[in-house]
């Protein structure tokens, strides 16, 4: 293969994972083996997984995870993500289940402790795209600040299975800003969901005016003057948690991990995988795993056939009826 033949698909995998939970816990019931042991998410896990895989037909995967709540973020400010309750009790025995099952797959799991997923994703995709066309998937609008010409962001979006899939031209025709500015977007209006503040009395909307006026960060301090009394005054007041919501919102580009091409391909490990699906209590599951052996083979062959072909995104149902890994 070379250069433009190679597709790497970064799974923002808590997120995933979450949603699975989700999904599938809203009725009350939640998925068990025989033995008592929750696994509604890490079933729903899977079926997102190969979902993601028919449709962007990747040739190599990396499964990427939080490693933990304390991170470099709540060193700088200490209510990081500090308004978020506790994760469901049913969940937490599925956070390590689902890295073992994903292994068992032969899919490589990346994480590494103070730092978050986002920064791992960031740094790979980063490093993969010098030479690998890269689709970052994830439910996490934080991460279109890493669309470029050669990384496109999959929003997973709510209801039926579909996706929102970011390059350049769409994020500017959607929302008329750059990657960069995702960021300073953040800097201006904070973030409710990760608790830190921007800029208070400053919104979306007001955010999002400024950028379109004077670009940047930097071009709305150079632009003070020119600005409406009350937000001048509320920048000019809270200088210092600006700054400091732009660093929080800047996803790393140089957390300390690496992965190279070659230890990412995307080989399904059907024998193992099986048995950890027989293990499991999936046995839904194992035509998933048959199908994906059989479309690693033909798109691996039409990649070679027409390296530029995009993927053809489909919107579909899910239906919950039915490596080692690089963890530091």
């Amino acid at each position: 293969m070379n250069r433009n033949d190679h597709r790497v698909l970064l799974v923002d995998g808590m997120a995933i994972l979450f949603r699975a939970y989700f999904a599938t816990a809203y009725s009350g019931y939640i998925r068990k083996t025989k033995a008592g042991l929750p696994t509604n998410a890490v079933h729903g896990f899977v079926q997102y997984f190969f979902d993601a895989i028919k449709t962007f037909r990747p040739t190599h995967v990396v499964c990427c995870w939080d490693m933990g709540s304390s991170t470099f973020r709540t060193e700088q400010f200490g209510a990081y993500k500090g308004n978020r309750p506790e994760p469901p009790l049913e969940l937490i025995p599925q956070f390590d289940l689902v890295k073992e099952v994903v292994a068992e797959m032969g899919v490589l799991n990346v994480g590494m402790r103070g730092f978050e997923a986002d920064d791992c994703i960031g740094t790979l995709a980063t490093a993969l795209s010098v030479d690998a066309e890269v689709y970052v998937l994830t439910g996490d609008h934080d991460l279109l600040q890493l669309v470029s010409d050669r990384v496109k962001v999959v929003i997973m979006k709510k209801g039926k299975l579909n996706y929102a899939v970011y390059d350049l031209e769409t994020l500017m025709s959607e929302r008329q800003l750059t990657p960069e500015q995702i960021v300073d977007l953040k800097a201006f209006m904070g973030d409710t969901s990760d608790n830190y503040p921007g800029v208070p009395g400053i919104g979306e909307k007001t955010a999002h005016k400024l950028l379109l006026e004077y670009r940047s960060v930097e071009g709305v301090l150079d632009n003070l003057d020119k600005l409406a009394k009350g937000v001048r005054a509320k920048i000019e007041a809270n200088l210092e948690l600006l700054h400091l919501s732009r660093e929080l919102a800047k996803i790393r580009l140089d957390a300390p991990i690496a992965c190279t091409l070659d230890e990412c391909v995307l080989e399904i490990r059907h024998e193992a995988a099986t048995r950890k699906f027989e293990e499991l209590e999936f046995g839904g599951l194992y035509k998933l795993l048959s199908a994906a052996e059989w479309l690693g083979r033909a798109e691996v062959a039409a990649a070679a056939e027409d390296p530029f072909a995009e993927p053809e995104v489909l919107q579909a149902e899910i239906v919950f009826d039915e490596a080692d890994a690089k963890l530091v």
